[in-house]
């Protein structure tokens, strides 16, 4: 797919304990070998907890189109100062 994020197939550290569970249950869930990336944890936390991901989703979605309006405003500005 022309727009899927390279960073889904980033492989997931183990460094804190939260991550080493996530990953072990990652594992043992989808049958993976030793690396597991983060599309395998974002496909588990879609099947199993979608609030958390709908969480996210949502509060990103609504920064960027609070930035948006932000930067249609300072445009919008900047279009009226420059015709004066």
């Amino acid at each position: 797919m022309e727009n899927e994020n390279p960073d889904l197939q980033n492989p997931v550290g183990t460094e804190t304990g939260l991550k080493e569970l996530v990953v072990t249950y990652i594992g043992e869930r989808l049958l993976a070998g030793e690396e597991i990336t983060v599309d395998m944890a974002v496909q588990v936390f879609a099947a199993e907890f979608p609030e958390f991901l709908m969480a996210i989703a949502e509060e990103n979605f609504l920064r960027g189109y609070e930035q948006a309006l932000t930067d249609a405003e300072n445009l919008s500005n900047k279009t009226e100062e420059f015709l004066g």
